[in-house]
């Protein structure tokens, strides 16, 4: 099986996954490591999340990281594991659609069959989403270099309107509309778990609409019987992560003990993780 076949075979595998009322659950990693961990768990599919990427980098999310750094860390996971593997991109890490293109590419060349893709801009003055049709010719850009490579790419529009306090149900509606018709297979509105918003917007996009999740928010099995196709923790699992390295560091530091440590993966476990890796 040529490279091109293989990615095939991973990008339809997990164009399969997003099924309404039985949603695709991504529990997000930002390294080789946490990749095999979801994968491990029974993760049918492995999604970065931007954020955690973008802390493990040493910079802040945002926009901040750079290509070259993201798909790197983007390649050491794939090599480790099975599952197709979709790679948040931010904003597509380029000034315009061509650029998208040239780092969708990057993308299928690391190994990574599935993109998030942002509508969000950032800086000063700016924002705070990009106008629609600038979007939807970056959602096309990518579209067009996923097909030209041969490879049904899973473009996952995301939307910010909640996020960004930029719009309503309306405006969200107006812009899915929009990418999908430019090329995006599913719509990715995070800010949203309200029931009735999360039910206007399953009833309104023509694709598979994904929600962003963590403490507060309902149920898988909620959010499932909605309608939902995919749903994310984005980068609360990261948070909680760096939020158990805070408390282990103060109590080490404070009080000299080391009870945060406890329920830890084991070092023996943890290794042998590593070593059947890939």
């Amino acid at each position: 099986m040529t490279d091109t076949e293989r990615l095939r075979a991973s990008a339809l595998a997990l164009r399969a996954l997003h099924v309404p009322g039985r949603p695709l659950v991504l529990a997000n990693a930002w390294d080789a490591v946490t990749a095999r961990i979801v994968e491990e768990a029974g993760a049918p599919a492995v999604a970065t999340t931007s954020a955690g990427l973008a802390w493990a980098q040493g910079v802040a999310d945002g926009d901040r990281l750079e290509r070259d750094d993201a798909l790197a860390a983007v390649a050491r996971i794939t090599a480790v594991v099975r599952v197709p593997v979709s790679a948040d991109i931010e904003n597509g890490y380029a000034s315009d659609a061509a650029g998208v293109g040239d780092t969708v590419r990057a993308v299928l060349a690391a190994g990574a069959v599935g993109v998030n893709l942002e509508d969000a801009l950032y800086g000063e003055g700016v924002g705070p989403l990009r106008p629609v049709a600038e979007q939807a010719e970056r959602v096309a850009g990518a579209r067009a270099a996923a097909d030209a490579a041969g490879v049904p790419l899973f473009v996952n529009a995301r939307i910010d309107t909640f996020l960004r306090g930029a719009g309503g149900v309306e405006e969200t509606l107006l812009r899915a509309a929009a990418f999908l018709a430019a090329g995006a297979d599913g719509v990715f509105v995070p800010g949203v778990t309200d029931p009735t918003t999360v039910k206007a917007l399953v009833e309104g996009i023509d694709g598979p609409l994904n929600v962003l999740v963590g403490p507060g928010a309902p149920s898988v099995g909620e959010l499932a019987a909605l309608g939902v196709a995919r749903i994310s923790a984005g980068s609360s699992i990261a948070a909680a992560a760096h939020g158990l390295v805070r408390r282990a560091a103060r109590e080490l530091l404070d009080t000299g003990t080391y009870e945060t440590l406890t329920g830890g993966f084991d070092y023996a476990g943890l290794n042998a993780l590593m070593g059947r890796a890939g």
